[in-house]
């Protein structure tokens, strides 16, 4: 979750939420799960708008001791768990869970991580290099930008950051780093902003960087491909799934996965050979949103890291787990 706004007594309001609820329907009896549970915005929603059920996911144990408070409220229609949502059929299992109606996914850094200097994933504050959402987890951004080789570092730039600059400011890193390790944000911060101009549109030059070395560290992409698998395999028919991402990497894979799992994804050529006959598989999701839905201008205009928020949202069918042609082609 990337951030929602504290609303007056300090109640938190996550990015889309009328979008995500929406799309998930509560109803009295479901069961849903919060995936990405953060500061707790979508569970609390859901647990107002029905007498339902509510798990919550987060691999920040932060978050899980602040989750304690709202379950004396809400008694036993909440329940939070510590872990990774890629882990999410074995979290599952453990609460004796076959079958959920709902799940959502916010996906990135959470406002609470962003505003605590001591967690190392903002350079607005000056504090220790560190961006672990699992602050027992064991590499940090500080072991990345001083023990990567300076052609890896590059590639993660390049790759998660989508850094054009990223050989530029790999060099200087690596020189940097041979007179002292790299181990506060703000100096990481200075050395990226020597690399670069500010741009244009005012966005800081460390921006990218920044966002690279945590999805690296935390290994964001890999989650959530896991992630929508699991979501996939717990989703009931006719559950509803639901995911706000904040940048394009994230977004091309939800959209790709549910593209795949709904059958709307373009097709070969039909100028083009085939290598081997075509496999129609049931779709095992319906699209309710074609195109991603973007925060109104309200909500941007109240929080400004709702900007780059896109949100998609699918039913399950009850067709079968979907299963790639290839890996078909293989079990024949």
């Amino acid at each position: 979750m990337i951030g929602g706004v504290d609303r007056a007594g300090g109640e938190h309001a996550p990015v889309m939420l009328r979008e995500v609820l929406d799309a998930l329907a509560p109803r009295p009896g479901a069961v849903f799960v919060d995936a990405t549970f953060g500061a707790g915005g979508y569970a609390l929603a859901l647990l107002r708008a029905a007498d339902c059920r509510v798990f919550g996911i987060d691999r920040d144990p932060q978050a899980c001791r602040r989750a304690e408070a709202l379950a004396a409220v809400t008694g036993d229609r909440l329940t939070v768990v510590h872990g990774c949502f890629g882990e999410l059929l074995a979290i599952a299992a453990g609460l004796g869970l076959d079958r959920v109606d709902g799940i959502a996914f916010d996906l990135g850094v959470s406002s609470p991580q962003l505003d605590e200097a001591r967690r190392g994933f903002s350079f607005r504050f000056d504090g220790p290099l560190d961006m672990r959402m699992d602050p027992d987890a064991a590499v940090t951004a500080a072991d990345a930008v001083n023990r990567l080789s300076e052609t890896a570092l590059a590639d993660v730039l390049y790759t998660l950051g989508e850094e054009r600059a990223s050989r530029r400011i790999a060099a200087a890193i690596v020189r940097a780093r041979t007179d002292a390790p790299i181990e506060r944000t703000l100096q990481l911060a200075e050395i990226v902003r020597a690399v670069l101009p500010r741009a244009a549109d005012g966005i800081d030059p460390a921006t990218r960087t920044f966002q690279a070395l945590r999805i690296w560290v935390n290994d964001e992409l890999g989650e959530l491909q896991r992630g929508l698998g699991a979501a996939e395999r717990l989703l009931a028919p006719g559950g509803r799934l639901a995911v706000v991402a904040f940048h394009s990497l994230e977004d091309r894979l939800v959209k790709t996965f549910l593209k795949e799992r709904s059958g709307t994804a373009p097709r070969g050529s039909r100028h083009l050979p085939e290598t081997a006959a075509p496999i129609e598989a049931a779709p095992s999701f319906r699209l309710i949103t074609r195109r991603p839905l973007r925060p109104d201008a309200d909500e941007m205009a109240h929080n400004p890291r709702a900007r780059s928020a896109r949100m998609r949202a699918a039913e399950r069918t009850a067709a079968p787990v979907w299963t790639p042609p290839e890996d078909t082609r293989r079990a024949a």
